[in-house]
């Protein structure tokens, strides 16, 4: 198994994504939000790197959800090894800010760019990429919402966030088709030569089982190979991070998540 490199790592637990097309960043010395108004649910609308003495933890909360509520958000609150204080969570839970139901908590898991991911033989599988135009990225999107269980996003905004993603640069959206059908979406973000944040690793259920998860990790690492990144980076929840480990992925660090509907 390929070694995995400190910097790789440092990238994995200390990489904080900066503004881009959709995305606002709103960071101070105790905090860091990010949204996206047009992907309008917990995970991409976050709280963040919270850094505060214990006595200012109901201040910090107040105050972020005094900047998301205006924008009618539903948030999510990430926390770390690091998030100072250490039991910022009961601060949440004392009001009313409960562990995310599909997942309280993911690994942050690490894979060399140099590792081999057979991919699987699965008849009638092809890579699309989604954002070549609206139908395809439309697709990825049905797929992404219906394996996770929440509400398709359609129209307008759907169309600006893959224009977003276009005007970005380093996006990369798979659709996954067997027979033409669409059956599973990723998602990867180049950070050349850091590293690549692999997301949205989604599979219908009717596909399950046959390799597709797989095969779309693989082809996100030779995107990552192509791009002349270090390696891989993803958050390996309690479904993605069994089948990570058994492809090679390295844990590294973790992320616990707590929803907060209280600005919407």
């Amino acid at each position: 198994m390929p070694a995995v490199s400190q910097g790789l790592v440092e990238f994995a637990n200390q990489h904080r994504e900066g503004p881009a097309p959709g995305i606002e960043i709103i960071e101070t010395p105790r905090y860091r939000i990010k949204l996206q108004p047009d992907f309008p649910i917990p995970g991409p609308n976050s709280a963040e790197w919270i850094r505060c003495r214990a006595e200012e933890a109901d201040e910090v909360i107040a105050e972020v959800r005094s900047i998301v509520a205006p924008r009618d958000l539903p948030l999510m609150w990430i926390l770390g090894p690091d998030t100072e204080p250490p039991d910022f969570a009961s601060y949440l839970a004392a009001r009313g800010i409960v562990p995310d139901m599909h997942g309280h908590e993911s690994a942050v898991m690490v894979l060399p760019v140099d590792t081999t991911i057979p991919s699987p033989l699965i008849k009638g599988l092809e890579m699309h990429d989604a954002l070549a135009n609206a139908d395809a990225f439309r697709a990825a999107d049905s797929v992404n919402s219906e394996a996770f269980q929440s509400s398709s996003r359609t129209g307008s905004a759907l169309e600006r966030r893959r224009a977003n993603q276009l005007a970005a640069g380093n996006r990369r959206v798979i659709l996954a088709t067997i027979a033409g059908e669409p059956a599973g979406s990723a998602g990867l973000t180049l950070y050349p030569p850091r590293g690549a944040i692999i997301n949205g690793g989604a599979v219908r259920a009717r596909f399950r089982g046959l390799g597709v998860y797989r095969a779309m990790v693989a082809r996100r690492l030779e995107m990552a190979r192509e791009a002349n990144v270090a390696g891989l980076v993803v958050w390996g929840g309690p479904m993605s991070a069994p089948i990570l480990t058994r492809l090679g992925f390295q844990t590294v660090g973790w992320r616990r998540f707590y929803v907060d509907t209280s600005t919407v």
